[in-house]
């Protein structure tokens, strides 16, 4: 997948986006370092009820994410550089991240089925380089491939034009307009959600 033409940093001439299965795990290990993304996340923030993630946030939470990944279930996609994990982002059925409908925010809108796109993750030397826009079309290329018709996220539109990137890690809401999700609900200033609608993938058979 190529990269986009944002930023002013040299891009790479291909990002490869792959789902999370159990023989990548070191490479999300190798992403994600001593710090678990992000203050020994692991990307489990949306994922667990606040005080069993602040009991075990650190390595309760990688061991938790590498239970999800040896289950069979693939809690996100990585992006690749000549092999080099790059990037994270987490995407699945909205159910699977129980703290989207307890945020009086974020909330479902709507009782449709909906696929969520949560979290980024991207290794500093990549940052401003397209890797974010190709992860954002890995995500919803994976959830279509697996049914989803409707693709719902979270991101964050900044009132100021710069943003800490540790502040955006629900993605800019520029990065999904330029892929054509539209607006469909704002309960804060800075935080639209948004949608994009695919029709039904027709059954192989």
């Amino acid at each position: 997948m190529k990269a986009d033409k944002t930023g002013d940093k040299p891009r790479p001439s291909r990002i490869d986006v792959l789902p999370v299965t159990p023989h990548r795990w070191k490479d999300m290990q190798q992403l994600f370092g001593p710090r678990g993304a992000c203050d020994g996340c692991w990307c489990m923030w949306f994922r667990l009820a606040r005080s069993i993630y602040a009991h075990q946030r650190g390595d309760g939470n990688r061991r938790a994410m590498a239970a999800i990944v040896r289950s069979g279930e693939v809690p996100g996609l990585i992006a690749y550089v000549d092999g080099r994990p790059v990037g994270w982002v987490s995407v699945g059925p909205r159910e699977r991240y129980p703290v989207i409908g307890r945020s009086r925010t974020l909330q479902p809108i709507d009782d449709r089925p909906v696929w969520s796109i949560v979290c980024f993750f991207v290794a500093r030397d990549f940052r401003g380089r397209g890797v974010t826009r190709s992860l954002v079309q890995g995500a919803q290329a994976y959830a279509r491939e697996q049914g989803a018709t409707i693709v719902e996220a979270y991101p964050v539109e900044p009132a100021k034009a710069k943003i800490d990137a540790d502040a955006a890690y629900h993605g800019l809401a520029t990065t999904f307009f330029a892929e054509g999700y539209r607006e469909v609900a704002r309960r804060s200033p800075t935080r639209p959600i948004v949608r994009k609608r695919f029709r039904r993938q027709p059954e192989r058979g």
